[in-house]
């Protein structure tokens, strides 16, 4: 399998099947604001499936990917889809039950024999019980570490260990291409595994997998326009 970081939250994973997670389109709305988003545009992408984990411009920009792909979007429950049972968990974008920035989807699926856990814009302190058991074993898992609208540092840390996956793919944090959230320092530190820094913002996963309790932590060179 093999796993491109287009900046933020967006991953496209290409295996027997491909599935783009979090695409964003037009960030003008944002850098209207003050707030740098200097990552690369996507183009020319397709998938067969694309997941978006909240209704905010950075995550879900549906339209950006080709190939007629199967959408879905901002939900709950366990879903049919060309990679097969995507399980959707519910969870919020804060620390104050969503009411500060809304509801936020974590992801489960397969792929390539892999399982695979994106957390979109996890903004709780920790995960529930219920939460936990819905995600079950996973093997890689993409976790926001930028603090503010998400966790970060210590809480990310932890959040970690507890799902004790073999891959660990920090996102949503600061980067020369964007201003407004902390850099992946704190989590990393925090966490205490190994890092593979790559000069690529694509790589295999099977090469980079650790194991359970003692995962790899990559980090994929981001993507500047």
């Amino acid at each position: 399998m093999r796993m491109r970081w287009y900046g933020q939250s967006s991953f496209l994973l290409t295996g027997e099947k491909s599935v783009f997670v979090d695409p964003f389109g037009d960030m003008t709305r944002l850098t209207s604001q003050g707030l740098e988003f200097r990552y690369a545009p996507i183009e020319g992408a397709t998938a067969d499936l694309v997941l978006v984990t909240h209704e905010h411009g950075d995550h879900n920009g549906v339209d950006v990917v080709g190939g007629d792909p199967a959408v879905i979007r901002s939900t709950a429950g366990r879903k049919e889809s060309p990679v097969g049972e995507v399980v959707a968990i519910a969870s919020e974008h804060d620390d104050a039950a969503g009411t500060k920035r809304g509801p936020n989807t974590i992801f489960v699926f397969t792929l390539d024999g892999l399982r695979l856990a994106h957390l979109g814009d996890f903004g709780q302190p920790a995960l529930r019980p219920e939460q936990r058991e819905a995600i079950g074993d996973v093997d890689v898992l993409f976790v926001p570490v930028g603090g503010g609208p998400t966790i970060g540092g210590a809480p990310a840390a932890s959040l970690v260990r507890e799902l004790s996956p073999r891959l660990v793919v920090p996102m949503h944090y600061r980067t020369e291409a964007v201003n407004f959230l902390d850099p992946p320092d704190a989590f990393l530190e925090a966490l205490g595994a190994r890092v593979e820094r790559l000069e690529e913002s694509e790589a295999e996963v099977e090469p980079l997998l650790g194991a359970a309790g003692d995962p790899t932590v990559v980090l994929l060179a981001p993507p500047l326009a």
